[in-house]
């Protein structure tokens, strides 16, 4: 089964996107630039959805949903951003289809159902929702006003890959407006922290927190910050983004609120959003040649049982294995029991293995009547016998071993690929060879960011905030620079 992956180390490309087919997370579809989330690919999704979530309740937010279409005029309101997504717009410009005469049994566009205004299929929703906004706010009573939605977007790709890139995709997006900016800001930081805390606890990626270059900021942002992971081939992954807007679309939307003190201001917003690219994410940061390797907590099946039996036992076994079964669904341990009677187990361990299930059980009636239990982690393929009488606590405590071994060998590699470097000579030939974070000095200027992405296409990923000021000179120009930024090749 997992044998025939292509190797990592020959092909990434091809790695991962066999891997991604062969582990049943999703597939092309028949709409070029679309691809189908198949059951076992969109079971981790809800996980991740799930938790999220949570942590955006907790921190005060509500879910809502907005339409998909967006009348152009509204669209085009906010200038930058209508600009920014411009080419990746799809438009709806008819609203009926009819039979075509000329071809029997066939359908063409009514030319008599022509939209009066152009519907542009979102692509992000921040003019939908402020539009809508102008509505919901008139006094400071209103605010703030903390809204998520979870849905799917379009932003039209020629060169797709599976969860990285494709014309359509799932996200949740968050929008939220302040009575004052300093209340913004600090809502843009506190989503950018949920977003890192999501991502090294849950998803076992280390990230970057940091601020991206006006180059690369969110179209109709004042700030946009980021979280950056990097993946096992040295290119960076922007894994979630929490944009400051100011007060550009509350005075696009003339979104205004009566003050306490009874003037009328405009708000001051944000928004927020990861996607389904965290899934690209979690198979290129952690797995290997045999298949998945995934975290305990967003694996769908946390713990797999192989019974291993011959003709006339699997009853008997089975009512001996259920007690262990019932004892980690009390621990809310997620288990499957693999009873097929049409798969070798060596087929079986292979296809649980291809799909990244963090621990197995190797189960048979010898083993049993010995008090013990054959269990292997994915994670090392390390194989132990457990004592039968404490097997549910030892398997709790072991998929926190995983799920911390995984984060910390994440993090292992995103250190020994964090290279500081003093001249542009260095920096490309980090680039070139090992690859990863290159943390050098540039001179702040947009030309100098432009000329090093053409000549090495590598991208300032972010200016990191943990990386404190410090003089020096640019890499490429020799002008003076007052602090480090992390470039990277990136997806």
């Amino acid at each position: 089964m997992s044998k025939s992956l292509p190797k990592r180390s020959e092909d990434y490309s091809l790695w991962y996107n066999e891997l991604v087919k062969r582990a049943g997370l999703a597939e092309n579809s028949a709409v070029r630039g679309c691809m189908v989330i198949k059951p076992y690919g969109y079971a981790i999704w809800e996980k991740m959805q799930r938790t999220l979530d949570d942590m955006f309740k907790r921190t005060g937010h509500q879910n809502a949903y907005f339409p998909l279409f967006v009348p152009k005029s509204l669209f085009e309101a906010e200038e930058k951003n209508a600009e920014g997504f411009a080419k990746e717009c799809a438009v709806v410009t008819h609203y009926r289809l009819q039979t075509d005469p000329d071809k029997p049994g066939k359908l063409r566009v009514d030319p008599n159902a022509k939209l009066e205004e152009e519907l542009v299929v979102r692509p992000t929703s921040e003019a939908i929702i402020w539009s809508t906004y102008k509505g919901w706010i008139q006094s400071y009573r209103d605010l703030p006003l903390l809204i998520n939605q979870w849905a799917n977007v379009v932003r039209w790709e020629m060169r797709t890959r599976l969860f990285l890139r494709t014309a359509e995709f799932l996200w949740q997006e968050g929008h939220t407006a302040h009575a004052t900016a300093e209340e913004a800001l600090a809502e843009t930081r506190q989503m950018l922290d949920v977003y890192a805390e999501f991502a090294e606890e849950h998803l076992a990626l280390p990230v970057v927190k940091g601020v991206k270059t006006e180059n690369e900021r969110f179209a109709g942002a004042v700030e946009t910050y980021c979280i950056e992971g990097m993946m096992q081939d040295g290119k960076a992954l922007q894994a979630g983004t929490s944009h400051f807007l100011g007060q550009n679309f509350a005075k696009a939307f003339d979104v205004q609120f009566q003050t306490k003190e009874g003037s009328l201001e405009h708000v001051w917003g944000t928004s927020w959003g990861v996607s389904t690219r965290l899934m690209g994410a979690l198979v290129m940061a952690h797995s290997d040649d045999e298949g998945l390797v995934l975290p305990p907590k967003l694996a769908p099946i946390q713990v797999v049982i192989v019974p291993i039996y011959k003709t006339g036992q699997l009853d008997e076994l089975l009512e001996r294995i259920r007690p262990i079964q019932l004892g980690l669904i009390a621990r809310g341990i997620s288990v499957k029991i693999d009873d097929r009677d049409t798969e070798r187990p060596g087929y079986k361990f292979a296809e649980w293995e291809l799909k990244g299930v963090p621990v197995r059980l190797a189960v048979g009636m010898r083993d049993l009547d010995a008090g013990t239990v054959e269990v292997a982690r994915r994670d090392t393929k390390e194989k132990m016998n457990l004592p039968l009488t404490d097997i549910v606590a030892s398997i709790d405590q072991l998929l926190q071993d995983i799920q911390a071994n995984i984060y910390r060998k994440a993090l292992e590699f995103r250190n020994t690929h964090t290279t500081r470097v003093e001249s542009y000579e260095e920096f490309k030939q980090v680039l070139d060879g090992k690859g990863g974070f290159v943390v050098a000095h540039y001179d702040g200027t947009s030309e100098t960011e432009e000329r090093i992405k053409e000549e090495t296409k590598a991208t300032i990923r972010c200016l990191a905030l943990n990386e404190p000021d410090e003089d020096g000179v640019c890499i490429l120009t020799g002008k003076p620079s007052v602090r480090r930024a992390y470039f990277a090749r990136a997806y």
